[in-house]
């Protein structure tokens, strides 16, 4: 399909809709949308259905999570076989952001290259790499290709997901200062921020790890518990506030990140607890890149998070528990303390295409 036609008022966009991970977006060849991004984030927002809280009007499902998008091509690098751009569309207002990754979309990423005929199914498994452009990481995806097509169907379940489908396994390289720059952007393991300790980690995504005790709460309430209190939520983003400046993101009021992660023992056979805001609503699970980090920081000595958790046992997998279940990360590092650095990291993601076809957007 030849890129979108603003003046044809019968101009529609090829679009999948696929449910990746616990998130559900929208799944675009970057040929089939505007070049320009003031003019592709217009037609996006209109397509989802933004701003309107329900995005009636739009293909957008009137939360955080369900209000994303993939735009798909493939690379001009040799590292990769796609380049993936992520973009979260704000759902009470006209914005589009490209200020962060989301790794559970990242999971439908390569069944959509197939699909699409950019990467040829080959044999039983097929391997995809992906070039992330929100920081320029490169992630590997595993997909179930028997019979030479994309098998969705399958046993595998992740948790806040209700189904099971085929699993995506992903692998990840470059991740560790995606963002920011580093690891460890404020430099230091831990900080004192708005007058409580904290750890700033971006391994793949920036995120504030904080005690949740140190605001008041346990670590192991609902995410509408959460939301209704409306002084914690004021000081999570203070302390949100404070921590985009010391992580080089400067006035962070209008971006999606750092996130915010309270921590907490864990309570059910894991690693830790994590109850994490994304910015300002609190995740139903835990965002893939935002677990990677968690579980970083879990893995540096002097750490909240290394704190909240304990002893860890080394060279296993991470569970990170979280108001669904729980999330397992593998992380191999090397080094330690403010030293320590990331060599790859590993979760399995599940994925499911919901509709593919043509969406018409509502005119400006």
């Amino acid at each position: 399909m030849d890129t979108f036609d603003e003046d044809d008022e019968e101009a529609g966009v090829a679009c999948m809709l696929m449910r990746g991970g616990t998130s559900k977006g929208a799944y675009f060849l970057a040929g089939d949308l505007p070049a320009d991004p003031a003019r592709r984030d217009d037609l996006l927002l209109r397509l989802m259905g933004s701003p309107d809280t329900a995005q009636l009007d739009g293909i957008g499902g009137g939360h955080p999570l369900t209000s994303k998008v993939a735009v798909v091509s493939r690379s001009p690098e040799p590292r990769a076989d796609v380049d993936y751009l992520f973009l979260q569309v704000h759902v009470a207002e006209a914005l589009v952001s490209a200020g962060q990754t989301c790794g559970n979309i990242l999971a439908g990423v390569a069944p959509f290259a197939i699909e699409r005929g950019l990467v040829p199914a080959e044999g039983d498994e097929t391997r995809v790499r992906i070039r992330i452009l929100n920081g320029d990481g490169v992630a590997t995806a595993y997909v179930d290709t028997r019979g030479g097509r994309v098998r969705y169907a399958g046993g595998t379940y992740i948790s806040g997901v209700p189904f099971p489908a085929a699993p995506v396994t992903l692998c990840f390289e470059g991740t560790e200062g995606a963002t920011c720059g580093s690891l460890l952007p404020t430099g230091s393991v831990r900080d004192e921020i708005a007058g409580v300790a904290a750890t700033c980690v971006d391994n793949g995504m920036p995120v504030v790890v904080v005690a949740a005790g140190a605001l008041g709460a346990t670590g192991y309430e609902s995410p509408t518990e959460l939301e209704a209190d409306a002084a914690l939520t004021a000081r999570v983003e203070e302390i949100r506030l404070r921590a985009g400046a010391l992580m080089g993101l400067g006035d962070v009021r209008t971006t999606t990140v750092p996130k915010v992660a309270l921590v907490a023992a864990p309570r059910d056979g894991g690693t830790i607890s994590a109850r994490t805001f994304i910015p300002h609503r609190v995740h139903t699970s835990i965002g893939v890149l935002g677990a990677v980090s968690v579980a970083t920081a879990v893995l540096l000595d002097g750490s909240v998070a290394a704190e909240a958790a304990g002893r860890t046992a080394p060279g296993g997998p991470l569970r990170i528990e979280h108001p669904t279940g729980y999330f397992d990360a593998l992380i191999e590092v090397s080094g330690t303390g403010a030293g320590l650095r990331v060599r790859r990291s590993g979760v399995v993601r599940t994925a499911r295409k919901l509709f593919d076809g043509v969406v018409w957007p509502r005119r400006p």
